[in-house]
């Protein structure tokens, strides 16, 4: 999560990241939200939990930060396109 900290921070006060990695067959995801977009609807925890369902699994977090964890690491380009479709949608 430190790691989408420090990405998170260079974006400057409107930025949002989305990171995943599969290892073993298992997917790891970390979503790591600005504060600013956070007041636009943008929330890591909804976000990182959309994603999760798409790898068979689940998690979760605060506001601007949030975790999960998931079983089907073949799907885990479509859990990033449903993380990004999910930001998306908050902003609109």
């Amino acid at each position: 999560m430190d790691v989408a900290d420090r990405v998170k921070g260079k974006l400057g006060d409107q930025g949002a990241v989305v990171l995943g990695a599969a290892a073993d067959g298992k997917v790891s995801l970390v979503v790591a939200v600005s504060p600013a977009l956070v007041e636009r609807g943008v929330k890591a925890g909804a976000i990182v939990k959309e994603a999760a369902q798409v790898v068979g699994g689940g998690g979760g977090g605060r506001d601007t930060i949030a975790q999960a964890g998931g079983k089907d690491a073949a799907k885990l380009p479509d859990a990033l396109t449903a993380a990004k479709a999910a930001i998306e949608r908050a902003l609109q």
